[in-house]
């Protein structure tokens, strides 16, 4: 949002400062590519190939941290532009700017990008972009038509051989979102692979599926010493809402450093999961932060959990006790008690210890 006070740059002069290799771009004309006008986009075009490339990238990847940090910006006009860029680096963050985009439009744009752009980073970037309609597709929020070419070339993809990995395995984690019979073997065989990169891959779309069947897979890999594979099974246990994982995901909370990614996310996953101590820790945990995105992330995740306790609380989510998600809930239900405090956590951690 612009000041009110503040008078209004000229987007000319917005232009020159890009062109201007002996300066810092100023941060704060950031906000001005939001929602861009037609006429300024047009003026911007005619320059945009003298702007040096590493400033172009530069760029778009301020934009990317913004739209992280801002969730009212929108740079969407300017990544369709710049999806045409001859920099596969600008390209390729132009995809990542594009993940919350519905214009159905893109999508032909974005397959022939997975399936002959130059850049392997390129192409996997679209692989990924495309897991968005796929999840509007399990929606009915596009035509089917559209969903089954998408889903059509990701499979072809993911099962080709002769198709770089990094571009399969981020077709696989799009496919996470469909419910297409083919895609259960396919996670099964990256979570069974060898390789711990598909190992991630597997788990990620896991974590898309919303099946709860994956839980107990997930389950496994949540004490992996591999920093890649903990993460990814801390979030999926999280998408998955898998209450089994509350326990674990607790311990980690305590046991991981303050700053660390695998702490962060296991506090979201918690939030999403709710249930016993978890509000506890997680104020506890408030209480003791220091640092501004730390204690800005916890305040994000309690708003998060009084979401989940409200959804739970008008039974919106009730879970069938013959079914497999019911009896990893009542498993986890029976292995929790409400009056298990800290030192008794800590005594589990220390049996763990000595096994």
């Amino acid at each position: 949002m612009e000041d009110p006070v503040r008078p209004t740059v000229s987007f000319d002069k917005i232009i020159t400062a890009l062109l201007d290799n002996e300066h810092p771009f100023p941060p704060v004309h950031l906000h001005r590519f939001s929602d861009i006008s037609t006429a300024d986009l047009v003026n911007l075009e005619k320059s945009w190939t003298q702007v040096n490339p590493d400033r172009r990238a530069a760029l778009l990847e301020d934009l990317e941290d913004l739209a992280e940090a801002d969730m009212l910006v929108s740079f969407d006009d300017l990544s369709k532009f710049a999806l045409t860029d001859p920099d596969p680096r600008v390209r390729e963050v132009a995809l990542r700017l594009l993940w919350e985009s519905e214009d159905v439009g893109l999508v032909a744009k974005m397959l022939q990008m997975v399936e002959n752009d130059p850049a392997e980073k390129v192409r996997a970037a679209a692989a990924t972009s495309l897991g968005q309609y796929i999840y509007q597709g399990e929606l009915e929020e596009i035509p089917e038509a559209v969903l089954h070419r998408i889903e059509e070339k990701l499979l072809e993809i993911t099962t080709s051989t002769s198709e770089p990995k990094l571009v399969r395995r981020r077709a696989l984690e799009a496919m996470g979102f469909s419910s297409r019979p083919e895609v259960k073997p396919l996670i099964l065989a990256a979570y069974d692979n060898n390789d711990q990169e598909w190992l991630v891959s597997g788990l990620f779309a896991m974590g898309r599926s919303a099946n709860a069947s994956w839980i107990p897979s997930v389950m496994e890999m949540l004490d992996s010493d591999n920093e890649e594979v903990l993460f990814e099974a801390v979030r999926a246990a999280g998408e998955l809402e898998a209450p089994a994982a509350r326990r674990p995901l607790l311990k980690l909370v305590k046991s991981q450093p303050e700053e660390s990614e695998i702490r962060m996310a296991a506090i979201w996953s918690l939030s999403k999961i709710g249930g016993e101590k978890v509000r506890d820790t997680l104020e506890k945990a408030l209480d003791k932060a220091e640092d501004d995105e730390e204690i800005e992330m916890l305040e994000d995740a309690l708003e998060n959990l009084q979401f989940t306790e409200g959804f739970n609380k008008f039974g919106l989510i009730d879970y069938d006790p013959e079914s497999e998600e019911g009896l990893i809930a009542q498993t986890e239900s029976d292995s929790w008690d409400d009056d298990t405090d800290d030192d008794e956590i800590a005594e589990v951690d220390a049996e763990d210890e000595d096994e």
